[in-house]
């Protein structure tokens, strides 16, 4: 129950909490972006104005308003809103909680919403512990993630609710969180004037995080008072926030990075197909994102390492070389300084001439050795260390010819040259196809290769 004192209580510690907490929103008109999830006539809108929400999984990066739409939630239902810890919480906690939303389904008839956030934390028979409970309808499931749910929560979870993604707040959206803050009686209430630069600074620093853009705007507030107390604050006489003060406030910026989540695996994807689309300035942009996170050095060099037999191949051979070398670097030197030597293979695999024959034709033989049919060794190939191979075929040794190379069958009966391996057009591999070519012309005539060489 409600009394007076704990109306106190709850106005004195909101007095106090932060101002990204301050200015949490109450209802949908309150909430800012997100249109492709909460929009006007989506299925997650429509849940929640008719208070017949299902279980559902909002899955997004950290300040894209999952919580909040939580308490959202909690302020719009008449069911019984419920949160535990995915931090602290037990196993045992989770059964208590369901037993209490069971009885009061069965004795009230009254709906229990089981708000989860970080769900991802729960380990597997955490997971499992809520799984009767969400298909029977005792409790409505709502857990918010940063991770993706199709990794991290269990498949029987997922697929008795519904997966909604936030995205990124954009600019508009960030500015208008801000800007509303400056002005409500519950955020600074007037008594600061944010200067444009200010503002400015403060959504690109904030990368689409509402909650990151508000603590930057809370801590200029108190670098923009004479001695940082809050209680000095005049609506009378508003104090500027100047582009100064949210640098100070923030003195470094941070990308959101996490080297096992998504935001891990969608960087070193745009690193190498950056690589792979000869762009070196996009390559050096990821590659610096990496490196400002934090990003094991050799996890670059590795897929550096990779990308330079799949992708260039022999369309440049010494690309290979390049990267093995980047490799060592990063064992033998370490942060800051092989960043450079990262920089230099990811810049050259950029600009080197791309083949993916290499890769494409080892697959396209494995293909063929796991669903073709049992291929013998042609016995002019065989090993001659065993009685009877006197009766093999002939094998012709290249280097006793003229041009170090004879015509001679190397595949196996049903296969043929060119089944596999198809050269690209550009760099070393398409200038040897056509030289090696022109050397079996001529060593059918017994006459050396017309490019000076021997084959």
């Amino acid at each position: 129950m409600d009394t007076l004192f704990s109306s106190v209580e709850r106005y004195k510690r909101k007095a106090n909490a932060p101002l990204a907490v301050r200015m949490r929103p109450q209802t949908l008109d309150e909430f800012v972006g997100q249109e492709q999830a909460v929009g006007e006539g989506s299925w997650l809108r429509r849940a929640i104005e008719h208070d017949t929400l299902s279980s559902v999984l909002l899955y997004g990066p950290a300040g894209t308003g999952k919580t909040t739409l939580a308490w959202i939630i909690a302020n719009g239902t008449h069911a019984e809103f419920v949160e535990v810890s995915a931090v602290t919480g037990t196993v045992k906690d989770l059964r208590r909680e369901v037993d209490a939303a069971e009885s009061r389904l069965l004795v009230q008839g009254r709906r229990t919403i089981l708000f989860v956030d970080e769900i991802h934390r729960f380990n597997r028979s955490q997971q499992d512990a809520l799984l009767h409970a969400v298909e029977d309808r005792v409790v409505v499931l709502v857990g918010a993630t940063t991770e993706n749910p199709y990794f991290e929560v269990n498949s029987a979870l997922i697929s008795r609710s519904r997966v909604v993604e936030l995205q990124p707040l954009d600019d508009e959206s960030l500015r208008t969180l801000v800007l509303r803050a400056v002005a409500d009686p519950q955020g600074l209430a007037g008594a600061f004037a944010l200067e444009d630069e200010a503002l400015r600074d403060i959504v690109t620093l904030a990368g689409g995080d509402g909650r990151a853009a508000l603590t930057s705007l809370d801590l200029a507030s108190q670098m923009a008072l004479p001695t940082g107390d809050p209680a000095e604050a005049d609506p009378s006489h508003p104090l500027a926030i100047t582009s100064e003060h949210v640098r100070e406030a923030n003195p470094r910026r941070g990308l959101s990075y996490d080297k096992s989540g998504d935001m891990h695996y969608d960087v070193i994807s745009a690193f190498i197909k950056s690589m792979r689309g000869s762009d070196p300035d996009a390559a050096l942009y990821w590659l610096a994102r990496m490196i400002d996170a934090g990003e094991d050095p050799k996890f670059i060099a590795r897929r550096i390492f990779i990308l330079a037999s799949e992708d260039i191949g022999n369309a440049d051979p010494q690309a290979l070389l390049v990267a093995e070398a980047a490799f060592r670097a990063t064992e033998v030197i370490g942060y800051p300084e092989c960043r450079i030597n990262l920089a230099q293979a990811a810049t050259y695999m950029a600009l080197a001439p791309k083949s993916n024959a290499a890769e494409a034709g080892v697959d396209a033989a494995l293909r063929e050795v796991r669903e073709g049919p049992r291929r013998e060794v042609p016995s002019h190939l065989r090993d001659r260390h065993r009685p009877g191979s006197e009766g093999y075929g002939a094998y012709l040794y290249p280097h006793d010819f003229p041009a170090g190379w004879v015509p001679q069958q190397y595949l196996p009966d049903g296969l043929s040259r060119g089944d596999f391996y198809h050269p690209g057009p550009r760099g070393w591999e398409a200038w040897r196809v056509e030289a090696a070519g022109r050397d079996h012309l001529d060593a059918q005539d017994g006459r050396p290769g017309q490019d000076g060489t021997n084959g």
